[in-house]
This record gives C-alpha cells, structure tokens and sequence, in this order.
C-alpha cells in the first residue's frame, strides 16, 4: 500500500462556460461515483498538476468539496489534454467504496540488471508497462516491481504469472502473459542483410525520384513545343 497521503480540495460549479473556468487558472471536472450522481466541479490547476504528477492514476486521494464536511476517497479517473499546448482540459474523478473490492491499473516498474542483457549483449524488451489488478481500496499500490535479474538467458521471460503482488493485490489479466524478455544480438549476416536491403531502398528511390524528373523534363519539352 503506498504510503503517501494525498489529498485536493473541489469547488462546485454550474453549467458555465469551461473556456472561462481555464483563463482563470482552473480545469473543469467531474466526480461520480456509486454513492453520488455525477457532480461537476472544478479544481486549481496547479495543485491537480502536482497531485497527478505524484499520484497518478493509481493512487487513492482524499478529495475535499467545498460545502461537504467530510473528505471522499477518489481515483484520478482520467485527464484530458489540449493536444499542442499540453495544459490540462478536464478531469474526471472516481468515488471508491474502502470496503469494497475494486478494479485498478498500476504502473510495472522494472527494476534490476539482466544478466542476459549486461553479459551476453542483449537487447530488453519491454512487453507492456501497466498492469490491470483488483485489490480493496486499502491494499491499492501506485507501482509494481518487476526483477530483470532472473533473465539470465535469451530463453528466459517473466510472465505476469512471476510477479512478486503485495498482499491482497491480484492480477488481472492472464498470469502466461510475457511482460518482460531479452533478445539475442543480430549475427554479422543478419547486419549484412539489413544493411542490403537499406541499399536496394536508397537506390529504388533514387531510380524512383529519377524517373519522375526525366518525366517531368519531357512533359516540360511537350509543353514549349505546342506553344511553338
């Protein structure tokens, strides 16, 4: 379970215009949960930034309305972002019931040196970086480790099955799944190969861009005769 307490207060809002809520340093939301309705609110934005940064997705979070004399425990559910500038457009949070299983996504965390990568110059790859879990509310935790160190060879793999849960934390998705291997370094022929078929591409659109200026050349010549 981690640790870390965090916690971010809400104002409730109407149905105003969201654009003006963002000129005044704010990002609108919405909490909903199984023991409300949706409710839109509205949160600083520099304090919701700060908390995503250190919370993330898959931490619980005392999440105070202003008015409500009791604090609610909540996911950040989901952020939206303005695509060019990055700024935050929308969050929504989730109610969580403590007593009450749940379902979660938490981050893989890769931890260790694989010996097939460090001795035998090996290439790690990394088959997935979030893990689908269901634990109570209490046992949440905002990471996984996962030991590279048992990759001794290019036929080892971890599968989801291996991991090390905390207790009370389960898997979600299927324990044969490989999160996790290393593959062997490219022999001299299979560098030759790609290196030919790199060549044979360089030269097939030089060919290529060769013969579209000879057409061009001509279509140009047609054009200054007809006009003769």
């Amino acid at each position: 379970m981690n640790d870390m307490v965090f916690s971010i207060t809400a104002h409730k809002r109407g149905n105003g215009d969201a654009t003006d809520l963002r000129q005044h340093g704010f990002v609108p939301g919405v909490i909903y949960g199984p023991d409300r309705e949706p409710m839109p609110i509205s949160v600083d934005a520099l304090p919701l930034k700060k908390l995503y940064n250190e919370a993330g997705e898959s931490s619980l979070v005392d999440f105070v309305i202003e008015g409500e004399s009791e604090p609610v425990k909540v996911l950040i559910q989901d952020i939206q972002f303005d695509p060019v500038k990055g700024t935050m457009m929308h969050v929504d949070f989730r109610q969580i019931r403590m007593g009450v299983e749940m379902h979660a996504t938490t981050e893989l965390i890769y931890v260790g040196v694989s010996p097939a990568v460090k001795e035998l110059g090996g290439t790690l790859v990394k088959v997935q970086e979030e893990l689908d879990i269901k634990c109570l509310p209490k046992d949440l935790v905002s990471h996984i480790d996962v030991d590279l160190s048992v990759l001794c060879t290019f036929d080892d793999a971890i599968h989801i099955g291996d991991l090390k849960l905390p207790a009370g934390v389960i898997a979600d998705e299927d324990p044969n799944t490989v999160i996790a291997k290393v593959t062997p370094p490219l022999t001299e022929d299979q560098l030759k190969a790609i290196e030919q078929e790199n060549t044979v591409g360089v030269e097939a659109v030089e060919v290529e861009e060769k013969g579209k200026k000879e057409e061009e050349g001509e279509s140009e010549a047609k054009a200054e005769d007809k006009k003769e």
